[in-house]
């Protein structure tokens, strides 16, 4: 049975999620862009609107007003009432006043010392302020107020009347104020309308705002998203990737950065594969050479070994000690061998249904491990799954035996499932690894005491643990167990 690798199942895995971020992005670039883009367009218009609305508001008012203020001094003028007043007749007057008014007749009032008079049913208005009477005293000047009462806006005028000595003298006030309230709904409609007209214009122009936006928008995320595509591109590991650029805008000097980054990269990463193919062929090929010589040299150790008790002490254990070396230079050279084979991807899984427990007492047994106060196993029966026995053996005993070198007994082999993972865990009762070496104890070549001794080991078994264990398909941890000791855990899919 194949089995996708974890690597790629984690890509495509995460894949879909990725995308699905990517497209779902409610205040991504392309949002933010074209709101700045209509929120500028808003204020344009709303500049615009705001200042037309005060222009032409001003204009009809004031010319409104000037004609209201010119009209009613010409009726002031007409003026035939005597002195003293007469009421009666002054009333008159007002009526004939008010007729003249337009495009609405005005309302006009007349004071006159305590006589009060007007061309309604009343003698006065409350929209007359006192502001505007305390104004019309005293001087010759028509004076004007713009009053808002009720939502209405009106308009008062105050005209004293003057009395003339001759021709060409100057008049003086003979305290008779006529008043003017001019309704200016006409006015206030119109304005109303023109601000209805502006916010019903506002719309559409930001409805038609949005189509620059969306084409600026686009412009400005098209060489962004290229970028995008091209960098999730090399993460992947397709160094030839190149965006193509054109213009000379600040996003096209980015994209030939980016290009010029990316070969420069590819440059760099080729030399260094050539370099690491170089050191794994000269790796492989001294491994393959010494394999040779070294069979021979094992064939001779073990007959030294068989006649040392016969020699001189010091020749037995100068014999002795060139048969162990050879021994730890065989077993290098298969390390070797083994992690040539994974570099090159030709490392083989051939899986079989294996009851696993028994699988681990063979492997303990083979190097005879088998000593209670140096193990203990916990390896209930009936645990079936799809291994490799030669290569789960190899994890197993690289984990047991650099337990057993570097810890402390009992180490404590432990088999369980746990849901549709096969869990094989390793722990001694050491001193535990130290948390800086932790990040590196599957390493190649790496030991956590430089000074160690060269003869303990070189520093490729877990290596090549971690390998078997991910071409079935699992990860190995490690860790410290809160009692103290390594815990190293394998999990493999059952």
């Amino acid at each position: 049975m194949k089995r996708r690798k974890p690597d790629e199942a984690a890509r495509s895995g995460s894949r879909g999620p990725r995308l699905l971020r990517n497209r779902l992005r409610p205040f991504g670039l392309r949002t933010r862009l074209v709101l700045a883009f209509l929120l500028v367009a808003a204020v344009g218009c709303g500049t615009t609107a705001a200042l037309t609305y005060r222009a032409a508001r001003n204009a009809i008012l004031e010319q409104a007003q000037d004609n209201a203020v010119s009209a009613f001094r010409e009726q002031v003028g007409t003026l035939s009432t005597t002195l003293p007043v007469d009421p009666d007749d002054l009333r008159a007057e007002l009526f004939r006043i008010a007729k003249q008014g337009k495009p609405h007749p005005w309302r006009v009032y007349a004071e006159y010392g305590d006589i009060w008079v007007s061309s309604t049913d009343r003698p006065t208005s409350s929209v007359l302020t006192a502001e505007l009477r305390a104004r019309a005293r005293g001087t010759t000047h028509a004076g004007f107020q713009r009053v808002l009462k009720d939502g209405t806006a009106y308009l008062t005028i105050a005209v004293p009347t003057l009395l003339k000595p001759g021709p060409g003298a100057e008049g003086r006030p003979t305290g008779l104020v006529l008043y003017a309230v001019v309704d200016m709904s006409n006015e206030q409609e119109n304005i109303e309308a023109m601000v209805a007209a502006a916010r019903g214009g506002a719309l559409p122009a930001l409805a038609v705002a949005l189509i620059p936006a969306l084409i600026a928008a686009r412009s400005v995320l098209r060489p962004v998203r290229d970028l995008r595509r091209a960098a999730h591109s090399m993460g992947r590991g397709e160094l030839d990737t190149r965006i193509h650029a054109k213009g000379s805008d600040e996003l096209a000097d980015l994209a030939r950065t980016f290009n010029e980054s990316a070969a420069a990269l590819q440059r760099s990463v080729a030399e260094l594969q050539r370099a690491e193919a170089r050191a794994r062929r000269f790796a492989s090929d001294v491994s393959h050479e010494l394999r040779t010589p070294l069979a021979g040299m094992l064939a001779v150790t073990e007959v030294l070994d068989e006649d040392a008790a016969h020699l001189h002490r010091d020749t037995a254990a100068a014999v002795r000690l060139i048969s162990a070396e050879t021994g730890k230079l065989a077993d290098l050279v298969e390390d070797l061998m083994e992690i040539s084979r994974f570099d090159a991807r030709a490392a083989e899984l051939h899986t079989d249904e294996v009851d696993v427990a028994e699988t681990i007492r063979r492997t303990l047994a083979s190097r005879h491990w088998t000593d209670p106060d140096q193990l203990v196993t916990d390896l209930p029966p009936g645990i079936r799954a799809p291994l490799d026995p030669r290569r789960f053996d190899v994890v197993v005993a690289n984990l047991v035996g650099n337990a057993l070198r570097h810890g402390r007994p009992p180490v404590t082999v432990r088999l369980f499932t746990d849901g549709p993972w096969l869990v094989t865990e390793v722990a001694d009762r050491g001193p535990g690894i130290a948390s800086e070496v932790l990040p590196h104890v599957f390493d190649r070549f790496f030991k956590a005491d430089p000074a160690r001794a060269r003869s303990s080991g070189s520093g490729l078994g877990l290596a090549i643990t971690q390998e078997n264990v991910r071409l079935h398909g699992g990860t190995v941890l490690a860790a410290n167990h809160p009692d103290g000791g390594a815990v190293f855990t394998v999990r493999i899919p059952r």
